[in-house]
């Protein structure tokens, strides 16, 4: 069985077909989907989605993207992550690419995500571009190893990985790792330790080899885990296991059961 540990169901790509994106899951026993938030606005449809499946979780969180989305307090994250459905807080971070003069509201944001984590107790789902420096400066400052996280959609080097993981954080590979040019993303994926690393699909984006240029969905992830074995020269049965321990051990969700 497998777990998609981030895709972001509430997008028009996927919100519209909800009933068939389930079913695509069970056809290919993905048991489980972590749908993330990116801001306050969209929150109750993203909660709502993962209100309406036994196998569909949810984030609470303000992506580093948005400049013009209502900051969420401190406080408001932790009332909000108090929902048992809500299993992580994110998606946070950093993003320099979109803003290259690197501005100080998206640290300050970025830190308000990791003390609201600490203070309920739940992961951190940590995106980084162009920021990988200060995103491992800011997660050590902030006491970030206190509740871990995941790095994810994690395409940085291996110095930025290991930094991440000796904070006890996760690293998530999508459907980048499939790509053949993807030389960097394939050498972490094979490096990392296998009690540390998470598989996503980031739907309705980065679908994988075979479907690339479509839109992703969970059902998808098994390609990521394919690859990965293929990598690392395993079973896929053993991705399929690690990858799925990974994610309870991190996010405690109640058991996962199989559809088969």
């Amino acid at each position: 069985m497998w777990v998609d540990s981030h895709c972001h169901l509430d997008l028009p790509e996927l919100a519209g077909c909800l009933p068939e994106v389930l079913v695509s899951m069970q056809e290919k026993n993905v048991v489980a989907a972590l749908t993330i938030a990116v801001n306050l606005e969209d929150f109750p449809q993203v909660l709502a989605l993962a209100e309406h499946s036994e196998r569909l979780y949810a984030s609470v969180g303000v992506h580093p993207e948005y400049a013009d989305a209502r900051e969420a307090t401190e406080d408001e994250l932790c009332r909000l992550a108090q929902h048992p459905k809500i299993l992580g807080i994110g998606e946070t971070g950093l993003d320099y690419y979109w803003h290259k003069d690197q501005p100080e509201w998206q640290r300050q944001r970025f830190r308000t995500h990791i003390r609201a984590a600490r203070r309920v107790g739940k992961p951190l789902i940590v995106h980084t571009r162009d920021s990988a420096t200060d995103v491992i400066r800011i997660l050590r400052e902030e006491g970030a190893d206190a509740v871990g996280g995941v790095m994810h959609c994690f395409t940085e080097n291996w110095e930025t990985a290991a930094a991440a993981l000796e904070l006890g954080f996760y690293l998530s590979f999508s459907g980048i790792v499939t790509f053949k040019n993807a030389t960097q993303v394939k050498e972490v994926a094979q490096k990392c330790p296998l009690d540390r690393l998470l598989i996503e699909t980031d739907a309705p984006y980065l679908a994988p080899v075979p479907y690339r240029g479509k839109p992703n969905q969970p059902a998808y992830v098994a390609h990521v885990g394919e690859e990965i074995a293929h990598l690392r020269g395993l079973d896929l049965a053993e991705i399929s296991s690690a990858t799925c321990a990974n994610f309870c051990r991190l996010f405690n969700p109640p058991p996962l059961h199989s559809y088969a």
